[in-house]
This record gives C-alpha cells, sequence and structure tokens, in this order.
C-alpha cells in the first residue's frame, strides 16, 4: 500500500513555512506522496444551485476561502523533497485554459523528477465556472475531455499539433516536457465518469465511499476496461481519505474513516483488502497547527506500516 497525505494549504498554517517543513517532515517520515487541493474561492450566497456540491444552503467549510493555489503548493514541496510523488486531489481542468494547463504540470513534472500525479475532475461550483472557466459549468465534461486530448499531444513528442475545434496548434515545439508519462487519476461515480475512467484514465480517484463499495465499483471499472480493449490490471485506484478530527470515536458503531490515526488505519487496511493500491489522507484538515500535523503523520504511518502494509 502506497500512503500519502494532504499539504497544509489553508491559513490556519503558516503558508511561509509550514508547506517546506511538513514536505520535508513527511518524506523523512517515509510517505510516498503529497497532495494539494483546489478551491479558488468560496461564494457568501449558498443557495440553490451556490450551495456545497449543488446542494442548495449547504454551506462551504471555511478552509475553502482561504486555500492557496494547488500547483504553488505543490511546487514548494517539490523544492524540498527528492523522492515523494506530488499529487492533485483534484485538479478542475475546466477552470484552466487547457494548454496553459498542461503545460504547467509538464513543467513541474520536470522540475521535480517525474513525480505528479495528476488527479483530476469535471467540477461541481457554479460560482468557481462562472468566476474563471473558459466553458459554462454544463459543458464541464466535455471540458475535462478536451483538457486530456490536449494533454496527451501537449506531453508527447515535438512538433505538437491538435484540434479540437475550440483550441488549434500549429505543428510547433512545446517543451519542457514531463520526465515521465505523468499518470492521470480522475474523480466521480456517475455513468458518464466511470465510463471515461475506464477507457481513457489510468485509475479512479474516489472518496467517501465504504471499501465494501469501493470494491464493488473498482471491479465495474475494470470489466468496463476489458470491454474496451484496455487491460483491467492497469486500472489503478487512489482512496482520497478525508479526515476532520483527530480524536478517537468509540470502536461500536464506528463510522468508516472517522476516529483517530490508529482507527482510521484499520479502514486502510480494508481498502487494501478490495483492491485498493494507495490511499491519501487529508490529516492536514484535522490537524490545528504543524506541531499536530508532524505528529498526527508519525502515527499514521506506525499504525498502517505496523498493520502490514
Amino acid at each position: 500500500m502506497r500512503l500519502g497525505v494532504n499539504l497544509p494549504q489553508t491559513t490556519r498554517y503558516d503558508l511561509t513555512r509550514d508547506v517546506t517543513e511538513f514536505a520535508r517532515a513527511a518524506e523523512d517520515i517515509g510517505f510516498d506522496s503529497l497532495w494539494a487541493y483546489e478551491r479558488i474561492l468560496a461564494p457568501e450566497d449558498t443557495s440553490g444551485a451556490h450551495g456545497l456540491y449543488g446542494v442548495p444552503d449547504l454551506p462551504w467549510p471555511e478552509s475553502y476561502a482561504h486555500t492557496a493555489d494547488a500547483l504553488v503548493t505543490l511546487t514548494l514541496a517539490a523544492a524540498v523533497t527528492s523522492r515523494v510523488e506530488l499529487g492533485t486531489g483534484v485538479l478542475i481542468p475546466g477552470l484552466h485554459l487547457p494548454f496553459r494547463l498542461a503545460r504547467s504540470l509538464a513543467a513541474l513534472d520536470a522540475a521535480s523528477g517525474g513525480r505528479v500525479l495528476a488527479g483530476l475532475g469535471s467540477g461541481w461550483s457554479i460560482d468557481e465556472f462562472e468566476a474563471t472557466a473558459p466553458r459554462p459549468i454544463a459543458e464541464r465534461g466535455a471540458a475535462l475531455d478536451e483538457f486530456l486530448d490536449i494533454a496527451a499531444a501537449t506531453w508527447g513528442p515535438d512538433p505538437v499539433t491538435y484540434d479540437t475545434g475550440t483550441y488549434r496548434l500549429a505543428p510547433s515545439r512545446v517543451n519542457p516536457k514531463p520526465a515521465r508519462r505523468v499518470p492521470v487519476y480522475l474523480a466521480g461515480g456517475n455513468r458518464t465518469a466511470l465510463g471515461r475512467i475506464a477507457r481513457r484514465a489510468d485509475g479512479w480517484l474516489p472518496t467517501g465511499l465504504p471499501p465494501q463499495r469501493v470494491g464493488e465499483v473498482l471491479a465495474g471499472l475494470r470489466a468496463q476496461a476489458a470491454e474496451a480493449g484496455r487491460d483491467p490490471a492497469a486500472i489503478g485506484c487512489v482512496f482520497q481519505l478525508g479526515m476532520r478530527s483527530l480524536d478517537a470515536v468509540p470502536t461500536a458503531g464506528r463510522a468508516p474513516y472517522s476516529g483517530s490515526p490508529a482507527q482510521v488505519a484499520e479502514d486502510i487496511v480494508a481498502l487494501a483488502e478490495v483492491g485498493v493500491e494507495h490511499v491519501y489522507v487529508t490529516l492536514s484538515s484535522a490537524a490545528r497547527d504543524l506541531e499536530e500535523l508532524i505528529g498526527a503523520a508519525k502515527s499514521l504511518h506506525a499504525a498502517v506500516r505496523g498493520a502490514g502494509l
């Protein structure tokens, strides 16, 4: 089991030092990956379609109004590490000009020596799309597909050329190239999203689902991949395990992914049993400061490795 952890991105932390100090500490502890997520704003109005995940009146977490840029955060981490992979969990390509985003990911991969994991999603925030997206939110799936097409061309050999109908590039030299083929993991759980993963991605990036359901969906994805002529074993799974507290909870009736790092390690064992090979944990959302975050990271890593993973 490869084990990762989110970087501290919010104003709960001192961004002038905590990202780099935690990145160094996490690599020293033995983590396999570091992750950053994308959130560009938090609307004051959460009525109707403006609610969290589009649920009317559901408030957004306060941290979403104070989230450092994902690629800047990962670049800081890349500069002070040499081994850990650097994942986006997730970027929303629909909020970006696709060619520029592809070039930024290529540059980060080249600069880090081939350590980028591109976790991508189609997005859900109408406010974020209205603020910056080249396409409307109704076209978010098409925007994700368009990015995958442009990224594949941009990351490939020169001369690069493409014509998506919206964007056109005459044969050109586009550099730097990624140091390796950048693995692409896609979030989502509806039929359209899962079909895209089976056809186009290196794997699935789910969150929140109980282990048994993760295993069922992953088996279905691999069957779809085989139907599409792909090797089903090539479809991986990176699970985002969200934590909001570090406190232990009663064992009886404990919900998945709740409790202390030691308790969450039990859930990671269950995920491994259903075929998940990589988990990253959002410890930075649960810790109060850098010292507590590093302590929780040490406890989590020891518990997971102590369970034989």
